[in-house]
């Protein structure tokens, strides 16, 4: 799909089109349950919600006959593959500099068939098995043992005893260390990222000890937001009625749901749906006999036992280079034009009183708050003046915009005409506060007037530019705004970037709006 179909596609038309938008979902009194996103595409391998003769919820993993054989990670596997890259990595270190300081010992062709070798065993192991967790239970153990085997044999083949003693102890340091690195990261990385919202659904003594159990947890950064129960009164800890979810998973922006209903499977599974509508990964306590079970595969939190029914799968890959070009671009691009930002600083210095950037809170990726910096473009009092205006907006919905703003400085109309006024937020970039393209942050009073099915587009970071900067740039629609900003998330690639990129250097040149 190109920009001007993604543009102008009548998908995100909500009325009673034969084709519904696939983020309808989002709007109250819809039905439409669409494959998400990031769903898996084989349908062979997703779990299916079966109801028996009972009503009570059935879950069946639907797998063929190939994948019955094979016992793959439950992983992520973009993780998985970033920890195999990374043993490999140590692994040449190692072995590699051994061979270079003693090559009569220690021959190069020895170095793939070791490296091959250790990974093998580490995957019969389980070392990969959990590659979203730091520190897993056994690591070390199974780390000598999968290098154990792996010298065993190289020393068979023909390697002699103290090279294969050197590099026996030589990897499992290396890879011990890598360990502890990723851990001591991890840790760092934890402490400056925002906690995983979870919302339970029910309020009885399971529910509660669901949430005791999260709560107390060392290793997950989660966060219990509150409990949706139908016959508790409600307080801080019951924040409304299982109906009520539509709303809270929007505007709570919740990450998931734990359905803790034991003995009332319509409420379980019309609960299931509307959080599987708003793309949050799913949990369910189900209906077992009591006792320990140790051997049972079903997951534990606490003492009560959970199964996953749906798992929002992200293309961890795909945001990594995202991410990637963010950092690159917002370098390189901050390096080429710094002595274009020092001529404008100047400008703005010398056309009017005031600093030179203007900072504002706006509403990032899941509704958190962040400062975004723009060169100023305003008089200095323009927030205050923005009330006694705002009887002349000439945008639609929440948006506030006017033409021939009073507000606006003489070098600020130049500065927004080509947009030189944003070039501050590569800063906000580098940060992580922001991307290079994805919708445009909103100041916090406009996000306070979002209807439900505006909430989507704070699924993702904001961006300098995106679709509708492109494309409809001049148009006073609110409507169409959101519309551009939700069709870029729901089609969302690398591709989709890039071109967009593309387009934003086409639309600076010949410029329309402001």
């Amino acid at each position: 799909m190109n920009i001007s179909e993604v543009a102008t596609s009548r998908l995100w038309d909500t009325g009673h089109d034969e084709c519904p938008s696939q983020y309808t979902r989002m709007i109250p009194g819809t039905s439409v349950m669409p494959t998400p996103r990031f769903a898996p595409r084989d349908k062979s391998s997703m779990p299916q919600m079966i109801t028996d003769n009972e009503g009570n919820i059935q879950t069946h993993a639907i797998t063929n006959p190939i994948q019955q054989l094979i016992n793959q990670p439950s992983g992520n596997r973009f993780l998985i593959f970033e920890l195999v890259a990374a043993d490999w990595i140590v692994l040449a270190a190692v072995v590699g500099g051994s061979a270079f300081l003693f090559p009569a010992w220690i021959p190069w062709a020895f170095l793939p068939v070791f490296t091959v070798l250790v990974t093998l065993f580490g995957l019969s192991e389980g070392i990969y098995k959990h590659a979203g967790d730091p520190s897993p239970v056994g690591t070390v153990p199974a780390l000598a043992r999968s290098t154990l085997f792996a010298s065993a044999l190289v020393f068979i083949a023909g390697l002699r005893p103290l090279a294969t003693l050197t590099v026996f102890t030589g990897s499992l340091a290396g890879l011990v260390l890598s360990r502890h690195s990723r851990k001591w990261l991890w840790k760092r990385h934890r402490r400056e990222t925002e906690t995983r919202k979870i919302l339970i659904i029910g309020g009885g003594l399971v529910a509660r000890s669901l949430a005791q159990a999260l709560r107390a947890d060392p290793l997950h950064r989660t966060s219990v937001c509150g409990f949706l129960d139908d016959d508790l009164p409600l307080s801080p800890a019951v924040l409304g009625r299982v109906a009520d979810l539509d709303w809270l998973a929007r505007s709570q922006f919740i990450d998931e749901v734990i359905l803790a209903l034991p003995g009332q499977p319509t409420k379980t599974r019309l609960a299931a749906e509307v959080a599987f509508r708003n793309h949050l990964d799913i949990r369910a306590v189900p209906d077992l006999p009591p006792g320990p079970w140790p051997d049972s595969s079903i997951e534990r939190i606490g003492e009560v036992g959970v199964i996953t029914l749906h798992r929002e799968h992200l293309p961890g890959a795909a945001l990594f280079i995202k991410r990637f070009i963010d950092i690159a671009g917002a370098s390189a691009v901050f390096l080429l034009i710094s002595p274009i930002m020092a001529i404008v600083a100047l400008f703005v210095r010398l056309d009017s009183t005031g600093p030179i950037f203007y900072s504002a809170e706006r509403t990032g990726a899941k509704g958190r708050c962040f400062r975004c910096y723009k060169f100023r473009s305003m008089v200095t009092d323009a927030e205050h003046l923005k009330e006694d205006l705002r009887a002349r907006n000439q945008r639609e919905g929440p948006i506030f915009k006017i033409d021939d703003d009073p507000r606006i400085t003489r070098i600020g109309r130049i500065l927004r005409r080509y947009s030189l006024d944003e070039l501050p937020q590569l800063w906000n970039v580098l940060r992580g506060d922001m991307s290079l393209v994805g919708p445009r942050p909103h100041p916090v009073d406009e996000v306070n007037h979002y209807e439900l099915h505006h909430y989507r587009r704070l699924d993702v970071k904001p961006g300098i530019t995106g679709l509708w900067q492109i494309t409809a740039r001049d148009c006073s629609s609110f409507e169409l705004n959101m519309h551009l900003d939700l069709t870029y998330i729901e089609n969302w690639s690398l591709r989709l970037d890039l071109r967009i990129l593309a387009g934003t250097i086409r639309v600076l040149f010949a410029p329309e709006g402001s």
